[in-house]
Parts: structure tokens; C-alpha cells; sequence
């Protein structure tokens, strides 16, 4: 399968469509390599669906970097400056390329919560 995420506005209840994101691979040295960036589509999910397919995952450490408040503020939301949440970067890790992972994000503009998805 690969790597997949959705994104949730759990301030408005509904996905974040347009929410910027990075996707990057940790090397060895503690560097981040840049992968992919996009925004994601109407039903908050990578424009692309896969982040990254089952052929693309390494065994490593990744992070996905997501523009929370510059979505938020599209959205018509006063927040201040600087935003509390401005980007949340989520770090983790694939043990295992030829499972699925999918990282949700559930987020508001003071707070968010992610898991491993199915």
C-alpha cells in the first residue's frame, strides 16, 4: 500500500481542504531530505492519495509537516501572532514496508491529536 494521510478540522468539523504539508526522511545524520509537498484535496487527504507508494517506503525515520495556521487563517480565523500552532510536525518511523501507515491529523487552531491509522 505505502504511506497515506487525512487531515481533520476539528474546529469547523469537517476535513482540511487546503492544508499545506511537507514530507521529509530523516537520514542517518539527523538531516531532513525533502520528498514530496502538496496540499490536500477537497476530502483532506494528500492531493496524490499515496503520500508515497508501497515501492517508495524505506525502512527509516520520516516526519510530515503540516501549515496549521495558514490554513486556519484561510479559513477566516483571527488567530495571534504569532499562532500558537503555526506548523505540526509529526515524527515517526517504518519498520515495515509492505504495511500500510497512515498518519491522520485531527486538529484545531490550539490543539491537534494524530495515531496510526489503517
Amino acid at each position: 500500500m505505502g504511506l497515506s494521510t487525512h487531515v481533520l478540522d476539528t474546529a469547523h468539523g469537517r476535513p482540511a481542504a487546503g492544508m499545506g504539508w511537507s514530507l521529509f526522511r530523516i537520514e542517518a545524520d539527523g538531516t531532513r531530505t525533502l520528498l514530496k509537498r502538496g496540499v490536500t484535496n477537497a476530502d483532506g487527504r494528500g492531493s496524490e492519495g499515496m503520500l508515497l507508494g508501497y515501492e517508495e517506503l524505506e525502512i527509516a525515520r520520516y516526519q510530515l509537516v503540516y501549515q496549521v495556521a495558514a490554513y486556519f487563517r484561510a479559513q477566516g480565523v483571527a488567530l495571534p501572532d504569532p499562532a500558537f500552532l503555526d506548523e505540526v510536525t509529526l515524527a515517526f518511523g517504518i519498520a515495515d514496508t509492505t504495511q500500510h501507515y497512515h498518519v491522520p491529523l485531527l486538529c484545531a487552531p490550539f490543539s491537534y491529536t494524530t495515531y496510526r491509522g489503517s
